[in-house]
């Protein structure tokens, strides 16, 4: 056995077997994976083998499509047949929402470049003559997937991996894991030791014990999957004898479940209410190809479905029923890349759809460990995205959640309600009293907006669809009444929003942004170190507040910190409160080992409120004396001041392009805070906004967010950050390949644009951008302008339809939109609102 590898691979899935092939691909030959039995006997065996190129994601989209291309070529490589049908996969339609879906979906595919046919019902008919249509709207077609044999496919992984030098190593149990005092792990085996620079742990039942060797919770827990496979029918066995073409993989969304043929019957794969997790210790030593009992009781409502729709898969009798473990994580989305707290130990483990990512999460992890950074956004899957809140307990509610939600309309405004709330700002009641419609971020409750006292939609009284999967709202208090409904589309909440931005805009208003990460950074070498990782130069003077940008080392966006020097030598940095984990952890890393520097993680000590409209400087003076004239308390200072009997750092900043301060305050001092400025506002017309309402300023404002408008994808000035990148302030990360990437001429260009025509439904994020019918971008973020009266996308385009004037087509929900840019922030563009 080898002594020595450049990296251990722990798992011999098909996601492990994926990412050894993907190293040795990428020249790491000298890469070992070891499996504790035989390849895929965890998982891997007894997964139905689909390839959904379906999801919303758009990072999760890029890797689904990498995996089925990938898939196909790597046959022609090893020579292995690796099982692969191209039988396609139709989505049916039952009601407008899901329709809203696919049409949405419909751009995301278009701008990663995955086909999707619209078929009609009679269409559907045509391709899947086993299925009735009634009650069918539509359905929606990817000619380019379908599905594949598992073993195959991994047994082919391992051939191209062994043909490249790698190693594999069966029936060798993973007894322990150290790290070494120079860096090095050393991973023991009952079969000798091996020294490795990186470990990836793709272990997927037994994440949680691989975690433990490291002490590391690992967000990951199975969940019991069961699907069914039925005797040969006879027209199915007619249409093989004709040599028709296989049926393609048929989901009913609305029903919750997908059906394909199996050996001349039906496979059906319910994804039910009430799926319980398993193995949270993990699975026993001795596990190997295990499955559970199953539990038809549990499939009954969805089984009644499957045969309205296929009367044949009711007319034969079931071969076996498979209940097997499947990994899920917090939001169902597979976790790949650097464990927290852990140098170069790497995660890629909750693959629910572990066949169709594997390709694609062995690909980007590679490329992660072996270049430094991935080339696709991975913030949607990184393992960074939880944080220590995702307890047992947590964990167990929310992958349950995740699980039956799996075909569940995915809106944009949705707000899962399992295992919350969670954690609260200690204004959280009186937000609640004032109307708070709560939604969550990285485990806080967040306001989203406010509704009006007595406010509520009797849920009885929704005209609902006949279909399984029909809730567009969070469950109804006691009465049966919900505040809000989810939509594609402008919802119920739409007017209110609409308010809290007017109310901002003409008088003054407070937003609770506690959530948000923050770090202190103090001793000899901060301001230096900063320097070196942060694009924007640090504030020489104490007090000055500047926005700065983490480069990736390509020259991409990693994160966004809002610096200020609050004591001499200490600076304290804020940053998104949902990418908390992800942002710190960089920072911890980058940090010098040699004393010269310590970080204080805070977010939990200091809470924000966010005080801003044309009166806010009226409001706070009542309850300062420090002066907050323009002369004396410029835009982008801070201070710390006194708010009546409390005390906050007072920073002249925001996102809604305001006039205004944000309330940086000993947490336990919020609620005093809180009283006292709703009470000083009274005579100035203040009331609560949210997140919403912020977000739909900030959109009028061309304001950036990561991942959206910055990302690892786009070069820091393709993102139109060239004010706050200043390469000749000295060497920082990503300096040199930002500015040779300017030079050899930007691939794409930040822009705004006024979209023509809407109605009722606004770009979300994702939208497909034409120019005479050829796609020329994407849509980054979007939504209506209230101070504007507009409705405003954010997109990123090609820089030959960049310049301001231009003219192009905008889809949103299948319907094409006249769009022009605009100059970039098309409300107050000389900020004279903000420094007033």
């Amino acid at each position: 056995m080898k002594t020595h590898a450049r990296a251990v691979v722990i798992g011999g899935g098909v996601v492990g077997v994926s990412t050894l092939y993907h190293l040795a691909k990428k020249g790491w030959a000298d890469s070992v994976l070891i499996e504790r039995k035989e390849l895929t006997s965890g998982s891997t065996w007894h997964a139905a083998g689909l390839l959904p190129l379906f999801n919303l994601s758009y990072s999760v989209g890029q890797i689904h499509k990498y995996s089925v291309k990938f898939y196909q070529e790597l046959e022609k490589e090893t020579g292995l047949n690796v099982g692969f049908s191209k039988c396609t996969n139709i989505r049916l339609a039952r009601t407008k929402d899901r329709w809203d879906e696919y049409m949405y979906y419909a751009g995301v595919a278009k701008t990663i470049g995955v086909p999707v046919n619209i078929l009609t019902p009679e269409q559907v008919k045509e391709v899947w003559p086993l299925a009735e249509t009634d009650g069918i709207l539509g359905a929606i077609q990817h000619p380019d997937d379908g599905y594949i044999q598992p073993a195959d496919l991994t047994q082919a992984l391992a051939k191209g991996a062994r043909d490249m030098g790698a190693t594999i190593y069966r029936y060798t149990t993973v007894t322990g894991i150290e790290q070494l005092p120079d860096g090095k792990w050393l991973v023991k085996t009952d079969k000798g030791d091996i020294t490795a620079d990186h470990v990836v742990s793709a272990s997927g039942s037994f994440a949680a014990k691989t975690g433990k060797m490291v002490g590391l919770t690992v967000p990951v827990v199975p969940v019991e999957h069961q699907y069914i496979v039925t005797e040969p029918h006879p027209a199915i066995m007619e249409r093989k004898s004709k040599g028709l073409p296989e049926m393609g993989v048929l989901r009913e969304s609305d029903s919750s479940w997908y059906m394909r043929e199996e050996n001349g019957g039906l496979l059906l794969g319910p994804y039910e209410i009430g799926a319980p997790v398993c193995y949270q210790d993990g699975p026993s030593d001795e596990s190997e190809y295990e499955l559970f009992q199953e539990d038809l009781e549990r499939l009954m409502p969805y089984i009644e479905t499957a045969i309205a729709r296929v009367p044949a898969f009711g007319e034969v009798g079931i071969k076996k029923v498979y209940n097997g473990a499947i990994a899920y994580t917090p939001d169902g989305n597979p976790i790949i890349g650097p464990a927290p707290g852990l140098q170069n130990f790497w995660l890629n483990e909750g693959h629910s759809f572990g066949v169709t990512a594997a390709g694609g999460a062995g690909w980007q992890l590679a490329e992660w460990i072996v270049e430094g950074e991935p080339s696709i956004d991975m913030m949607g899957v990184d393992p960074r995205r939880f944080g220590p809140y995702v307890t047992e307990g947590y964990l167990k509610e929310k992958a349950e959640e995740a699980y039956a939600d799996v075909f569940t309309v995915h809106y944009p405004d949705e707000e899962r309600t399992a295992a919350r709330p969670l954690k609260r700002s200690p204004s959280y009641d009186r937000q609640k009293a004032l109307g708070g419609v709560f939604g969550s971020v990285y485990g806080w409750e967040r306001a989203n907006w406010f509704a009006p006292e007595g406010y509520g939609i009797d849920v009885a009284s929704l005209d609902k669809p006949d279909v399984l999967l029909n809730h567009n709202h969070p469950e109804p208090d006691a009465n049966g009444k919900v505040q809000e409904l989810w939509s594609f589309r402008r919802s119920n909440y739409f007017e209110h929003v609409g308010n809290e931005v007017k109310n901002v805009t003409n008088n003054v208003g407070l937003l609770d942004m506690s959530p948000f990460a923050k770090m202190e950074v103090t001793g000899s070498g901060a301001r230096q170190w900063l320097e070196s990782i942060l694009a924007n130069r640090v504030p020489k003077k104490q007090g000055r507040v500047a926005l700065s940008h983490m480069l990736t080392p390509q020259g991409g966006v990693q994160s966004e910190f809002t610096v200020y020097e609050w004591k001499p030598g200490s600076f304290y940095l804020v940053s998104a409160g949902a990418y908390e984990n992800i942002d710190h952890d960089y920072l911890y890393k980058l940090a010098p080992k040699d004393g010269s520097l310590i970080l204080r993680p805070i977010t939990q000590k200091y809470g924000v409120l966010v005080l801003a409209g044309p009166n806010s400087r009226k409001v706070l003076q009542k309850l300062t004396r420090t002066s907050l004239s323009n002369e004396d308390f410029p835009w982008l200072t801070g201070k710390e001041i006194s708010v009546g009997t409390a005390t906050a750092h007072a920073l002249r900043v925001n996102f809604v392009g305001e006039l205004g301060w944000e309330l940086h305050h000993p947490i336990e001092q919020q609620n005093t805070i809180y009283d006292l400025v709703m009470e000083a506002g009274s005579e100035f017309g203040i009331k609560p906004f949210g997140i919403r309402a912020m977000l739909s300023m900030g959109i009028e404002k061309s304001y950036r967010l990561i991942p959206r408008e910055m990302s690892v994808e786009y070069n820091a000035f393709e993102s139109g950050l060239d004010r706050f990148v200043h390469p000749n302030k000295g060497e920082f990360i990503g300096r040199d390949a930002a500015v040779a990437a300017r030079e050899k001429g930007l691939r794409w260009n930040f822009v705004t644009l006024e979209i023509h025509g809407v109605e009722d439904a606004d770009a979300r994020g994702s939208e497909a951008i034409y120019k005479d019918g050829k796609l020329v971008g994407r849509a980054t973020n979007g939504g209506f302008a209230w101070r504007l009266n507009k409705s405003i996308a954010l997109a990123m385009v090609k820089p030959e339809h960049a310049a301001i004037g231009t003219e192009l087509e905008i889809n949103i929900l299948g319907k094409n939109y006249k769009a022009t840019i605009v100059p970039e922030s098309p409300f107050d563009p000389e900020n004279e609102r903000l420094r007033a």
